[in-house]
């Protein structure tokens, strides 16, 4: 909710000053009046990553993940090569997957805003040190983006670029080097910024300036940054030796040896943000069942007015781009399904895998149903699932069906009648029905574009509210993601409501924090397992799970290196509680673009991405027989992940100008 001008600014302003920021005069002339301050400092927030784009930008990193599928269409992003494989260093340049030049134009803005800022002699002291730490965070940030997609690369510090370098003379930073600066930006920054935009008598208004950074926003990207240098990928790669044989043009070892360390640093950065007390969980206990509770506080952190979301810790308005002016409307109508029965233009193009699915707990028990899969032909086949017998036993059944199931969570039973449910589908946490709409369930609302109350069907019968098509838009996965559809809205009319859907990206939550904190606590030095479960458990609280100790007696926790076997799976103590605790993340944060750093730096991707594109038998003619999962119904390639891809290549664009930079491993 950044002010008016930031607000139109953030929308893709290009022309934000009508001044030559080369000429020094004119740029000193010019900062000393507030107005112009101001909208340089907007232009520096108009450039933040585009996150929210679930398809395209670098938000299509979804769809490289093992989260989502997108169905194939005419409108292939360069997400969709990227997921088979089929991208290069040479293909990148000039693509939504090389942000390159963009956020380096970000950090170097920044720079000019930090340097000359206090010329403003309009604005008391106080707001221009806020202003300058905002800018600093906002570097930070745009740092912190090139090094999750690239691993480290040219820090200029606390000047701007040499425009007049030569490029043979440049090479990468050390990941030690790299992340050492942006935590040393972020404390500094931190130092500077409020704790609330309106709390410091800094003439800030909360309602128009939410969206500006403050302390919690600086302190909760620092524990991001520390929790991935901590990660195999930066920190030792697992052993793997992958990167560990890169220098740069000094000699200097890009990739560090393991260090332990780095988890108790992320710990102590995470707990500082909790220990603010000014973020909490959002919660809702009012609508009748624990199940319908559990949906609607999860729910609750899109939907929930920002003004009183005590969750979110910084974000930023939905934003539309260029080839769209619907926001965060478009994202509805890529999932919503097709066909004109249900959602005038839905598309369906962003499914969730059928991985995603099988991912969220059993409500009752609060335990994971599905633990891996079986492979075929060296691919996990999602349709051998390594099932918890513990789940069996209420219910859960890979090929079971349930009768007259009501169907509870954003439906009315005076029209969401009873129907025959796949046993798959039924007991599960409250964030998988607030995040799908699996097929042969009512779609979540009265009024659809046919009229009245609809059950979403898919497969392949004219009589499905969205049938199978060989050449037009169909669901191919079987389930709709429906997180930023809020129940209820009709989704008739391009302009009236599709246009209309506006939401806060939460960029960083607490929920996050919470799993980073478990997280390291599980890893470092001194491992404390209780403080990881503590705050793992706060996260399944909130949706009604019981503590992981309750729900898996068969495991001890506690015992780092003590293995427990569920369902022939045998892990340590310590191994059971990463893998919860990334499962967890998976379905918390399902879309919301943390599962595929996750899968990177833990270095697992490449186990977990490759897979035959399992959905459900939506070819077939009827009901029962699309709840099989096949490998064939689904076209546009399957994903491929090998040990180049944990880090995006270097644009030959850019090593054409830098002759001498070191290229990550693969490449």
């Amino acid at each position: 909710m950044i002010s008016a001008v930031l607000a139109v600014l953030m929308c893709g302003c290009d022309s934000f000053f009508d001044i030559n920021l080369k000429d020094q005069a004119t740029l000193d002339d010019t900062m000393q009046r507030s107005s112009a301050v101001r909208r340089y400092l907007a232009h520096c927030y108009s450039l933040i990553p585009r996150d929210e784009n679930v398809r395209d930008y670098e938000g299509g990193v979804n769809l490289r993940s093992d989260e989502s599928l997108v169905a194939k269409s005419q409108y292939e992003t360069y997400w969709y090569k990227v997921r088979r494989g089929e991208y290069s260093a040479e293909g990148i340049s000039g693509t939504s997957v090389n942000p390159w030049k963009r956020f380096y134009e970000g950090i170097n803005e920044c720079t000019t805003f930090i340097t000359n800022v206090d010329k403003d002699q309009e604005d008391s002291p106080a707001l221009v040190r806020q202003m300058k730490a905002e800018a600093r965070f906002l570097r930070a940030y745009y740092y912190f983006v090139l090094f999750r997609q690239f691993g480290p690369v040219i820090v200029w510090g606390d000047q701007a670029a040499d425009q007049t370098v030569r490029g043979e003379t440049l090479d990468r930073a050390t990941v030690d080097d790299m992340v050492g600066f942006i935590v040393s930006e972020l404390d500094a920054a931190a130092a500077d910024l409020c704790y609330e935009v309106n709390d410091t008598g800094l003439g800030l208004n909360l309602s128009a300036d939410k969206g500006r950074a403050t302390k919690g926003a600086a302190l909760a990207l620092k524990a991001r940054v520390l929790l991935y240098a901590a990660s195999p990928l930066y920190n030792g790669q697992n052993g793997t030796g992958i990167y560990s044989g890169l220098t740069n043009k000094d000699g200097n070892r890009i990739f560090p040896d393991y260090d332990a360390s780095k988890w108790d640093k992320a710990a102590r950065a995470a707990k500082d943000v909790i220990d603010l007390g000014r973020y909490e969980l959002t919660k809702v206990t009012t609508e009748g069942s624990d199940l319908r509770n559990a949906a609607a506080s999860y729910q609750s952190v899109w939907f929930k007015g920002w003004d009183t979301n005590r969750e979110i810790i910084w974000g930023w308005w939905y934003r539309s781009w260029g080839d769209s002016s619907l926001g965060q409307g478009c994202d509805v109508a890529y999932a919503a399904p097709s066909g004109g029965k249900i959602a005038l233009q839905g598309y369906s193009l962003t499914s969730p895998s059928l991985k995603l699915v099988d991912a969220y707990p059993m409500m009752e028990n609060g335990r994971y149903p599905v633990l891996g899969y079986h492979k075929t032909g060296g691919l996990l086949d999602y349709s051998r699932p390594i099932v918890d017998p513990a789940c069996e036993e209420i219910g859960y059944k890979v090929d079971g069906w349930v009768n007259s199931y009501q169907q509870e969570v954003d439906v009315d039973p005076s029209w969401a009648h009873p129907f025959k449910a796949h046993a798959t589908t039924v007991g599960r946490d409250g964030r998988y029905y607030a995040n799908f709409v699996p097929n042969g369930f009512w779609w979540p609302s009265s009024t659809t574009a046919e009229g009245g109350p609809l059950r979403f069907t898919c497969y392949n019968n004219a009589e499905c509210s969205s049938p199978y098509s060989e050449t037009d838009a169909c669901n191919r996965v079987g389930y709709v993601w429906r997180r930023l559809y809020k129940a209820n809205n009709p989704l008739k009319d391009l302009t009236a409501h599709y246009q209309s859907i506006r939401y806060v990206y939460p960029a960083f939550r607490l929920a996050e924090v919470y799993l980073t904190y478990a997280e390291a606590c599980n890893e470092m030095t001194a491992r404390d397992a209780s403080e990881a479960l503590k705050y793992v458990n706060l996260v399944r609280d909130r949706v009604g799970l019981p503590a992981l100790e309750t729900a898996y007696p068969d495991i001890d926790f506690m015992a780092a290196d003590s293995p427990s076997t569920v369902a022939g799976v045998t892990r340590t103590g310590r191994e059971w509680l990463r893998w919860m605790i990334l499962q967890e993340k998976m379905c918390e944060f399902a879309m919301e673009g943390q599962r595929h750093y996750d899968a990177t730096r833990w270095m697992i991707a490449k186990e977990e991405y490759n897979a035959g594109n399992w959905t459900l038998h939506v070819t077939s003619d009827n009901y029962e027989d699309s709840y099989e999962r096949v490998d064939t119904d689904y076209i546009g390639g399957r994903s491929v992940f090998a040990d180049r891809d944990y880090l995006f290549p270097i644009a030959y664009t850019q090593l054409a100008e830098m002759t001498n930079f070191t290229q990550n491993y693969g490449w």
